[in-house]
């Protein structure tokens, strides 16, 4: 099975992803879209607080954990993060649709989001930024949205859905 349409929206940290992405969700989902979403991060975090049981259940080397609530299920698998691709293949039926915040340096197509004083623009080294969420006005290069253009943004990710553009490469 391949891995669903997947799109990485990265920026510097503060930038403003998260806060595009609570906003985007809705619009997709109002859209017709079963939309994941995976946060990607390169610092350590713990999947499971020492002391809990899943954690011993995690040290006993399970080749996955579940904690289960009335409010949901959480699912760890312990992968590297380079696996995510293949992982979020078995859940391809479930959704149309994966958003990554963060994995700057990961294989999926990007949506930048930047913020002038906290980095430089990646888009201007990276030919896989398809387009940047930005106040400022950039150089040429990928076409620029506002934050505010939340329905805009979602239109240009429905476009890249139907010409292919999202095709997640196949994990390790």
């Amino acid at each position: 099975m391949h891995p669903p349409p997947a799109l990485a929206v990265v920026g510097w940290s503060n930038s403003g992803k998260t806060t595009l992405l609570a906003r985007l969700v809705p619009e997709l989902r109002q859209r017709g879209l079963r939309v994941g979403v995976v946060k990607h991060s390169s610092h350590p975090h713990p999947l499971h607080p020492e002391g809990t049981d899943t954690a011993r259940y995690a040290e006993t080397g399970a080749a996955l954990v579940a904690f289960a609530t009335p409010a949901g299920v959480q699912l760890s698998f312990p992968e590297p993060p380079e696996h995510v691709l293949s992982l979020l293949a078995r859940f391809a039926d479930a959704v149309d649709l994966v958003l990554v915040e963060g994995w700057k340096h990961g294989p999926l197509p990007k949506l930048e989001v930047w913020r002038e004083g906290l980095g430089p623009l990646l888009a201007a080294s990276r030919p896989e930024v398809l387009a940047v969420v930005s106040e400022s006005l950039l150089p040429e290069g990928p076409r620029r949205f506002s934050p505010d253009e939340v329905p805009g943004i979602a239109a240009f990710i429905q476009q890249c859905l139907r010409d292919g553009l999202l095709r997640a490469p196949e994990g390790p």
